[in-house]
């Protein structure tokens, strides 16, 4: 049987099929876009007090991130310089006044620096600032650590803020929010069965909206008509009339975020920055989503939703507002899951089709794709 290549003009192509399920094509999207763009890795206030640190995998490498004694925050790849040995083997830690390798005890100060290592005081000819840990690139932005493993990282300007500044129309609306003072006051985890551009390109769209998700759409009634408010730069869902706040009933929320104005509030804003992060502004609180793609079919997202300090150290409850967008991440990675059954089958070899509400993500699939072309995608390392 064969399937019509020709497409009318409210119709374009997606990716292939294979774009989502082939293991060599996932290696190179690690090195060529997770490996050479800003990572999103985690909230700065976890690591708190001289000492502490936490490792993440950013692609395919792990990272420690420490803070110094000077408390500031840096990061290194978790390589031991000696023989390659992984460094820190916990997740998470506190109190440390020294990194050091478990295998020959070769040992680092908090800003990465080689300090000692057995025997080496008998090796004259060693010049110890040659072999501390290497550095990763980081900035602290809306409260989160960015990392980047790339030598020549990509302008944070221009890849990350900048996205954030197209979507809103101005790089400074979204400091109305103030996110890197909020607190988070619920997180959770999710183990998606399903390739990371599938969730991207469901986030961008809402052509699915009125289908799969009924408490949405009954908070932001626009959203029915299949139309996603991240695709209109500057605009934001307007809440339904009889609705109060961004909750699961529509009921009202907790205390608004001070810096909010009049122009956005009872609105609803959600933005993408590529290659792993979607954060969706209400009045009351921010949802921030980061993605670690761990195979070409599985996906750990983390979701936080944060709130004034205020409201998380009083204990208020806040289960009306996580459980809408809990809802709404369910419905999502059920039916990215539902695409990814279907990846490698004969019948989406060619891929498939976008409608003209979900023509925008053909620009998501153009950067991948620009990516993946390219011999030395920006930002990449050449060592």
């Amino acid at each position: 049987m064969s399937v019509s290549t020709e497409l009318p003009a409210s119709l374009i192509p997606t990716l292939p099929g294979p774009s989502y399920a082939d293991a060599a094509l996932f290696g190179q999207e690690q090195e060529r876009i997770f490996e050479a763009y800003w990572f999103a890795a985690l909230r700065g206030a976890e690591i708190e007090g001289p000492g502490a640190f936490r490792t993440v995998d950013v692609g395919r490498e792990n990272v420690i991130v420490v803070r110094g004694r000077d408390r500031q925050l840096r990061a290194f790849l978790n390589v031991c310089r000696h023989r390659g040995a992984r460094v820190c083997m916990e997740q998470s830690g506190t109190g440390q006044r020294k990194l050091q390798c478990g295998y020959h005890a070769w040992t680092y100060a908090l800003d990465g620096a080689l300090i000692s290592a057995p025997n080496l005081s008998q090796m004259p000819d060693v010049d110890r600032s040659q072999f501390g840990l290497i550095r990763v690139h980081l900035r602290e932005w809306l409260g989160y650590v960015w990392l980047c493993i790339a030598e020549e990282p990509p302008s944070f300007e221009d890849t990350v803020i900048g996205a954030v500044a197209e979507r809103l129309g101005a790089a400074d609306d979204i400091e109305l929010w103030g996110i890197d003072r909020l607190e988070v006051g619920k997180r959770i985890t999710y183990d998606v069965n399903a390739n990371w551009k599938l969730i991207v390109e469901n986030f961008m769209e809402c052509y699915h909206c009125a289908t799969i998700h009924p408490e949405l759409v009954e908070v932001l009634p626009e959203f029915a008509e299949g139309y996603a408010a991240q695709y209109f730069v500057g605009h934001g869902a307007e809440f339904g009339e009889n609705v109060a706040g961004f909750t699961v009933d529509g009921s009202e929320g907790v205390a608004a975020i001070p810096g909010v104005d009049e122009e956005h509030d009872r609105k609803y804003y959600a933005i993408t920055v590529n290659p792993q992060v979607f954060i969706n502004l209400v009045p009351d609180h921010v949802i921030f989503h980061r993605m670690f793609p761990v195979a070409a079919d599985r996906t750990i997202v983390e979701c936080d939703w944060l709130y004034l300090p205020e409201v998380v150290e009083s204990g208020k409850d806040v289960a009306a507002s996580v459980e809408l967008f809990h809802r709404v991440n369910e419905q999502d990675f059920d039916a990215a899951e539902r695409c990814q059954l279907t990846a490698s089958s004969k019948g989406y070899a060619k891929g498939g089709v976008l409608v003209p509400t979900e023509h925008h993500i053909g620009l998501f699939h153009e950067w991948v794709t620009r990516q993946l072309d390219s011999a030395q995608p920006i930002g990449a390392d050449t060592r």
